[in-house]
């Protein structure tokens, strides 16, 4: 992975420190989404902010990793290593990841100074996530042909206390982003928060 010379220069402007944002919520209810929209909003501020996504992990980092329970424990355990990585090289690490535990998300919340780790609940029905199953997972996963598949056949321990809660199903993304900001102590941009359909 190649930065720019300064890409380790402080993700700050006016005091605002580099902290991790972590989006957890079941498979398909928008959290990659969510934390490339931020990214972008972000950069536009001329800050600095990467995402961790657990797709594109799993290609790497946790390719040596399947989907039984201590498993995905580990790849929460490994992204929150790498997320504190990026905060303290001044990075805002946006991790959009299920980690569907709240034992091993409390653990990498403990690996961050305290309100340096902002867990963030994307919260729809699983009804709304089967419905959207933008990779045919759920298919897959009802049809037995995809095991411990989280939803389904696998726990999802929705945060009991998050810092924030997005519906998906009833805000549009700019008006998600905008929570996301406004909870940053940032600005929105464009026409502001969409109201709930």
């Amino acid at each position: 992975m190649n930065f720019p010379p300064d890409a380790c220069a402080p993700a700050t402007r006016q005091g605002r420190a580099a902290r991790a944002v972590w989006l957890t919520g079941l498979s398909g209810a928008g959290k990659t989404t969510l934390a490339h929209a931020l990214e972008a909003s972000l950069h536009r501020d001329g800050l600095r902010a990467c995402v961790l996504d657990g797709d594109r992990l799993r290609a790497g980092l946790n390719s040596d990793l399947g989907f039984s329970d201590a498993d995905r424990a580990e790849s929460t355990r490994r992204a929150a290593h790498v997320a504190r990585l990026f905060v303290d090289a001044g990075v805002i690490a946006i991790v959009a990841l299920i980690s569907p535990f709240r034992a091993e998300r409390a653990a990498g919340r403990a690996l961050f100074a305290p309100g340096d780790f902002i867990e963030v609940y994307v919260n729809v029905p699983l009804a709304v996530a089967e419905r959207r199953d933008p990779k045919g997972l759920y298919r897959r996963a009802r049809s037995g042909a995809l095991p411990h598949f989280t939803g389904i056949d696998s726990p999802y321990e929705p945060p009991a206390h998050p810092a924030l809660e997005l519906r998906t199903d009833e805000w549009d993304v700019a008006g998600c982003v905008d929570r996301l900001r406004a909870h940053l102590g940032l600005g929105r941009h464009g026409e502001g928060m969409a109201p709930p359909r």
